[in-house]
């Protein structure tokens, strides 16, 4: 860092803010902010957050603040995609298949209810689900982050900060609410309630307040495998579930 970078007064600091996030195009650590701006990471954090409510608030605006646990980042309003699409030329692509979107919302509003392995969402969707799970992990939509103490020792998959970017949302209490089936076939039990807001939705996303079945006794820690090849464009539709 320049140590004759000038301090800003207090008055600059969201402006500062807003120039940096602007500049950077992806997610911002509050560490790296707090080091700029010469405050504590705390008081970044909560200056970061007071002045999203602010900056979200303002309907004439076309961008946005997502604030993550650790990091922030400034990005379009999704209303504003299709203008943003055509003015950019893109033509194809944007969406995530059905399929795609069936087993991120598997993962989403299961991930803390229980361990969410392939056999599980091959159990729910009943279809093999090995290339949709491999895709998604290409995009570093989820991640492997452990594995289950039973036979084979399966991964266990969760949403990313990245699906969290995505889909515009800071944590995964913002889904929308989506009434579950009380059981699926052979012995596959999804609860009820989730608590998440009530909005009107569909099935799509994640959980990240749900209640719990998973002990530390059951899961080990295990880092991120990525599949072969990586990709983060997210605009590609899948071909499909692999017969």
């Amino acid at each position: 860092m320049d140590n004759n970078l000038e301090k800003l007064d207090s008055k600059y600091i969201e402006s500062a803010i807003e120039a940096i996030l602007f500049a950077a195009g992806h997610p911002m650590p509050y560490s790296k902010l707090a080091e700029v701006l010469s405050l504590t990471e705390n008081k970044v954090k909560k200056k970061v957050r007071e002045f999203s409510e602010k900056y979200n608030e303002d309907d004439k605006k076309g961008i946005m603040i997502l604030c993550f646990d650790d990091r922030c980042q400034l990005c379009t309003k999704e209303r504003y995609l299709p203008y943003i699409k055509e003015a950019l030329g893109l033509k194809k692509g944007g969406n995530l298949s059905n399929s795609s979107l069936e087993v991120l919302a598997i993962i989403a509003y299961n991930t803390n209810i229980r361990p969410v392995t392939r056999a599980y969402i091959d159990a729910v969707r009943k279809v093999d689900s090995a290339y949709i799970v491999a895709s998604l992990c290409e995009k570093e939509l989820i991640e492997p982050y452990g594995r289950l103490d039973a036979p084979g020792r399966p991964h266990i998959y969760r949403v990313t900060s990245k699906f969290m970017r995505v889909f515009g949302i800071e944590t995964l209490e913002q889904l929308p609410y989506v009434e579950l089936p009380v059981s699926q076939p052979e012995g596959v039990v999804i609860p009820m309630e989730i608590d998440m807001p009530a909005e009107d939705g569909q099935e799509g996303e994640n959980p990240e307040g749900a209640s719990q079945d998973i002990s530390e006794e059951n899961v080990s820690e295990d880092k991120p495998v990525q599949d072969e090849g990586s990709s983060n464009d997210v605009v590609e539709e899948d071909e499909g579930d692999e017969e």
